[in-house]
């Protein structure tokens, strides 16, 4: 490792390790968020070491794998399914640590970005913190969401709680800096636990990867949803709301799977909407952007986004968003301006807002377009790795 006063080492590149419970295959915004950073930093010249979970347990070792274009060292740990979640897979707890030492005696790192407090990030943050490694960690865990997975009783769905964010606190307490996507989350996380300065950086995207369909439109009927289909998206708040919107022959495309799909299924039997719904699954990358260019409006019901990279996706292609006012949501979508916000689980002001979107005048839509296309911005990706480069230096932010 370079010494901290070398002069040369404001420029050379690092090495970093991430820690991350989730990553490729697995769809979801943090593992999302992993595979982006740690491209983007791979094609910014350091030197990324993803650890992760074996996809199958049998199937360990270290692999190059091209994420985002990029070769990057993957170090697969012995991965178990978590039985109880369709995809989820876990390193064991009481080895976590083994493997930690294992892993940092190999590879000479200058910093570990965790990008959860949960398994592999605990174990990484801790070794790496006896051993003076600077250690950055992202937050994108609401403890709240994981209890449906747990298979605890209610009655201790509390005690879980408690004892889940003490231990975060203590992880977090050992790194250099402590991130979420948003300011909302950041004051959730300082709000929830003893702790402050929690820095906010957005996930980040490329807008340039999405293509906005900005012609004129005669018909405007096509509603999306990308995610995980699990209880916190709420999804069927989105069925009960177009099945009240009959005269708007709306057709609502479902992109993602989860472990509520057959219910979701059962939903949309007795709405009456097999013919106005399609559940597309997972889908490639070329799918993905296909489906948000051909939309009309992006609609998201989620009560337990930190902040939601398909909402950002959406706004990249040009999509007016309808989106829960909950949690960090209000953050990428402005009440009247790049769409509307509405009551969580209120079906009939979801409708309403559909209704106002999909039936707006040209100029009023395009106007509300313009204004996603705008406000996605700010989250251009390469202002999300210039500022993890200097927290992983120990740079100062600007403010």
């Amino acid at each position: 490792m370079t010494p901290p006063d070398d002069p040369a080492a404001e420029h050379r590149p690092l090495t970093i390790m991430v820690a991350a419970d989730t990553f490729a295959p697995d769809v979801n915004g943090g593992a999302r968020f992993t595979e982006r950073l740690s491209a983007g930093l791979a094609a910014r010249g350091h030197d990324v070491h993803v650890v992760t979970p074996s996809v199958t347990h049998r199937n360990h070792g270290v692999f190059t794998e091209v994420i985002e274009g990029q070769p990057l060292t993957v170090h697969r740990l012995p991965g178990w399914r978590y039985r109880p979640h369709d995809w989820l897979r876990f390193v064991a707890p009481w080895r976590a640590k083994h493997y930690s030492r294992q892993l940092l005696d190999e590879v000479d790192v200058d910093v570990v970005h965790s990008q959860s407090h949960i398994v592999i990030g605990r174990a990484l943050t801790r070794i790496a913190h006896q051993r003076g490694i600077p250690v950055v960690a992202t937050n994108h865990i609401m403890a709240d969401n994981i209890l449906d997975f747990t298979l605890l009783p209610k009655f201790l769905y509390d005690i879980f709680l408690k004892v889940a964010w003490a231990d975060a606190e203590r992880t977090f307490k050992m790194s250099r800096a402590v991130t979420t996507p948003t300011r909302k989350a950041a004051e959730f996380l300082e709000n929830t636990i003893d702790i402050s300065g929690v820095v906010p950086i957005s996930c980040g995207i490329r807008q340039s990867n999405y293509t906005p369909n900005l012609e004129p439109r005669e018909k405007r009927r096509r509603v999306l949803f990308v995610g995980r289909l699990t209880t916190e998206k709420h999804v069927e708040v989105t069925l009960e709301a177009i099945s009240k919107l009959p005269d708007l022959d709306l057709q609502f495309e479902i992109v993602g799977g989860g472990d509520q799909r057959k219910s979701l299924g059962q939903v949309t039997q007795r709405l009456g909407l097999e013919d106005r719904v399609t559940f597309l699954g997972r889908v490639s990358e070329e799918e993905l952007r296909e489906a948000y260019t051909r939309a009309d409006v992006f609609v998201i019901a989620s009560v337990a986004e930190l902040q939601s990279i398909a909402t950002m996706e959406a706004m990249a292609s040009g999509l007016p968003v309808i989106a829960a006012n909950a949690v960090a949501l209000p953050h990428l979508v402005h009440d009247g301006e790049n769409g509307y916000l509405f009551e969580p689980g209120n079906a009939d002001e979801l409708a309403e807002k559909l209704r106002t979107v999909l039936t707006a005048d040209q100029a009023e839509y395009s106007r509300m377009q313009q204004a996603s296309l705008d406000g996605v911005v700010i989250h251009d990706i390469e202002r999300t790795l210039d500022t993890f480069e200097k927290l992983y230096r120990g740079e100062p932010l600007d403010r």
